[in-house]
C-alpha cells in the first residue's frame, strides 16, 4: 500500500510539474531574465523617435522605459512595433509592455490592461499653408475633402465625426505627409507630439486646431491582459513617476508639459 502512495504521490508531482506555467507572471519572468522588453513606435516624434542623424532613440517614452527598467533592476531591450501590429505583438509574447503613447480606448482595453494615463491630447489636423479652402478646423468637414488617418490609431475612432468629407487611413511612415503636400489629400489628423515634429520639420505645414474638445484621449501603458500583479507594479511605477518628478522632467524634456498628466 505504502509504495501506492507514494507511486500516485509522485505521479502528481509529475503532473505538477509538466502543467505548472513556465513562470508565475511577468514580473517573475522579467526579473529571473533580468530584462524587460518595450515595444515601442520609432516614428513618433517627443515620444518613441529614431533620430537618424544621432542614431539614437529620444523622446519622453524612451526616458521613461528607462526609468521602468532601472527601477526593476534589470536590463532595457527595445522591440519595434506600430500601431497596426502592437496589440498582436503584445498578445504573442514579443514584449512585456508597449510604452509609446498608446491612447487609451474601449477597442484596444478589449484586448489590453492599461495603466492608469500619463498623457492627453486632442486631435490636431496639419494641412497646407497654401491650401485654398481649409483655412479653419470648421472647414474640414466638406464633401470632396479627404483626411488621413494612420492606421490603428485612435485617429481613426475620431475621424467618424467627420460626416462629409472621406477618410484615408496609411500604413507607412510619413505617407500622411506625402498625401496631403502632394495635394491628394487635404488634410491629416494628427495629436499635439506629432503635431509639433510636422510644424518643425516641414515650412509647408500649418496647424489646424479644434475651437472646441474635439475627440481629447488619454495616453497608457499597456500590457498583455491577465496578468494583475505586473499591471499593479505598472501602475505603481506611474504613481511614483509623478510623485517624484520624473514624469515632468522628461515631458518638460521633450516639450510635452502641456499635455502631461502630472497628478
Amino acid at each position: 500500500m505504502q509504495s501506492l502512495i507514494k507511486s500516485a504521490f509522485a505521479t502528481v508531482a509529475l503532473l505538477a510539474m509538466t502543467t505548472a506555467p513556465a513562470f508565475a507572471g511577468y514580473l517573475d519572468r522579467i526579473r529571473a531574465d533580468n530584462v524587460v522588453r518595450v515595444c515601442h513606435w520609432p516614428a513618433y516624434y517627443a515620444i518613441s523617435f529614431h533620430n537618424t542623424k544621432s542614431n539614437k532613440l529620444e523622446g519622453i517614452d524612451i526616458g521613461l522605459a528607462q526609468e521602468l527598467a532601472k527601477d526593476l533592476g534589470v536590463e532595457l531591450q527595445f522591440v519595434n512595433t506600430s500601431f497596426a501590429t502592437f496589440v498582436k505583438d503584445i498578445q504573442s509574447d514579443k514584449c512585456d509592455i508597449a510604452m509609446f503613447g498608446v491612447g487609451i480606448t474601449a477597442a484596444r482595453a478589449k484586448d489590453l490592461d492599461f495603466s492608469a494615463p500619463y498623457l492627453r491630447s486632442d486631435i490636431y489636423a496639419i494641412v497646407t499653408k497654401t491650401h485654398p479652402t481649409l483655412k479653419t478646423w470648421e472647414d474640414m468637414d466638406q464633401e470632396g475633402h479627404i483626411l488621413v488617418v494612420q492606421k490603428g490609431t485612435y485617429m481613426e475612432d475620431a475621424a467618424s465625426a467627420f460626416k462629409n468629407a472621406s477618410v484615408l487611413s496609411v500604413v507607412k511612415f510619413q505617407q500622411r505627409e506625402k498625401e496631403v503636400r502632394s495635394g491628394r489629400a487635404d488634410a491629416f489628423l494628427t495629436d499635439y507630439p506629432y503635431g509639433k515634429k510636422i510644424l518643425v520639420t516641414y515650412d509647408w505645414a500649418k496647424l489646424l486646431e479644434p475651437s472646441a474638445p474635439f475627440y481629447k484621449t488619454e495616453y497608457g501603458y499597456a500590457i498583455n491582459k491577465g496578468d494583475p500583479e505586473w499591471l499593479a507594479y505598472i501602475n505603481d511605477f506611474v504613481k511614483r513617476i509623478k510623485a517624484d518628478g520624473r514624469l515632468k522632467e522628461h515631458a518638460e524634456a521633450n516639450g510635452l508639459l502641456p499635455i502631461a498628466i502630472l497628478e
